[in-house]
């Protein structure tokens, strides 16, 4: 039970995708301008984020190593990531239109979100199991989220103030995104014994 906890703590704050290991930022930056939508792409991020590391750790497992393919790893993770948001679009397309329409053009980002990607392969190389693997990307997913919310709530405030001419748009967001990176710098201090 302590080693579920400590991954959890881990990949959420201590080891964050985002602020720490620097993948998944296209969609960071992109969604981030509206609270509802931010919440709706880490919901959509977590339910193919959790989906593919079970899939691609089973090909892995039961397909790839068994077979000496490992080589062929990234491809394989690719196409069964691109499969997966293409099922999650038509899902979501059915069941949640206001959804849909709300990530738009971001819902394909899913399929190139190096943060997916880049789960499925950390799973395979810290030799997780599946439990473990399954427990470590929806940890890594919540963390992807809670960036994304905070980051979007914050951008949502910053139209509300007088930023100087020079700072606006992108300038202020990358400066917000440093100073919440090095806020979550502060939680690498965390070890649980």
């Amino acid at each position: 039970m302590l080693t579920y906890l400590s991954i959890i703590i881990t990949a959420i704050f201590v080891n964050n995708i985002v602020f720490a290991q620097f993948l998944g930022i296209c969609p960071f930056l992109g969604v981030s301008k509206k609270l509802g939508s931010a919440v709706g792409m880490g919901a959509a991020v977590t339910f193919v984020m959790a989906i593919a590391t079970c899939v691609t750790w089973l090909l892995q497992s039961c397909v790839l190593n068994p077979l000496s393919l490992g080589y062929m790893q990234t491809i394989v993770f690719i196409l069964v990531i691109a499969a997966l948001v293409q099922m999650l679009e038509i899902v979501l397309k059915k069941i949640a239109p206001g959804l849909y329409q709300a990530l738009g053009v971001f819902l394909p980002l899913i399929t190139t979100n190096c943060a997916v990607l880049g789960v499925a392969i950390l799973v395979v190389q810290k030799d997780f199991n599946l439990a473990e693997s399954l427990v470590y990307a929806v940890s890594t997913a919540v963390g992807f989220t809670l960036a994304l919310v905070i980051f979007a709530g914050i951008r949502e405030q910053l139209t509300l103030v007088d930023v100087p001419r020079p700072m606006r748009g992108v300038p202020i967001a990358l400066i917000c995104a440093g100073l919440l990176a090095m806020a979550f710098m502060g939680f690498a201090g965390i070890s649980i014994a």
